[in-house]
């Protein structure tokens, strides 16, 4: 199959960028996207070029680097598929494919296709996890959970943190992210002590990194690889104003 790839290179983030056209000859339908990748980075490293730089990592759909934009999608064209598990067998003979990186100012690029994503760091940093002593470890049947709270917390704990969500939403929002990042921690009973000041400082650093607001496109909910709900959102912002209420701000 013979591809006609056009491919943003940016040396750094002080340089300007541009679109590379790549011609890729010899694709097997059976190559992930980023195998693809790798084929045209030897022929380039073969010629003397400088390889395209790209992130990946497990190349199983767990760790959310393998970050791009594929002719205008967020991950490419399948639903509920990160790059590193879109197979070749998708595009046809002829096609010709546009590969850029996140577009954020959140997300600066570093090089290439490679965006800084540390501003999720942060987010997470700030209340993303449950600090309160509770002495020993309780059995964990021990605990009351409801089935649907549960279900509910693994759902937004299935957030690869990849800002697909970012990168599809006109606004750059990073809501869909940070809610799911909230949502999971309290849903659950060990999350509630913390559960308003939690929900304060996340939204509060998520502002602070430059992210846009929600306005409800849904763009982010069509594009997440592991298809998480704004409901979340939605769970996010009824905790925001109970910070609010019982006067937390951060």
């Amino acid at each position: 199959m013979r591809l006609t790839l056009k491919v943003w290179r940016q040396k750094n983030a002080q340089d300007p960028g541009r679109f590379v056209t790549y011609e890729h000859p010899d694709v097997d339908e059976h190559m992930s996207f980023l195998e693809m990748l790798d084929v045209l980075n030897q022929r380039l490293i073969e010629q003397g070029d400088d390889p395209i730089a790209f992130d990946h990592d497990c190349r199983e759909g767990i760790c959310g680097m393998c970050s791009l934009m594929i002719n205008g999608e967020a991950h490419g064209p399948e639903r509920a598929t990160t790059v590193c598990q879109l197979h070749m067998r998708f595009f046809k003979d002829g096609d010709s494919v546009t590969i850029e990186p996140w577009r954020a100012r959140a997300f600066p690029v570093i090089k290439d296709l490679i965006v800084d994503r540390s501003a999720f760091d942060r987010i997470i940093q700030t209340a993303g996890f449950i600090s309160v002593g509770t002495g020993a470890p309780a059995e964990a049947n021990s605990i009351p959970v409801p089935k649907t709270n549960a279900d509910r917390a693994m759902d937004a704990a299935a957030c690869i943190g990849c800002g697909a969500c970012v990168a599809a939403c006109p606004n750059a929002s990073a809501m869909l992210f940070t809610s799911a990042k909230i949502g999971h921690l309290n849903l659950l009973p060990q999350g509630q002590p913390e559960r308003y000041q939690r929900v304060a400082r996340m939204v509060r650093q998520m502002e602070q990194e430059g992210f846009g607001a929600c306005t409800n496109m849904g763009e982010c909910e069509a594009v997440c690889p592991k298809e998480i709900s704004m409901d979340f959102i939605s769970m996010m912002n009824k905790d925001l104003i109970g910070a609010m209420r019982r006067g937390i701000r951060d």
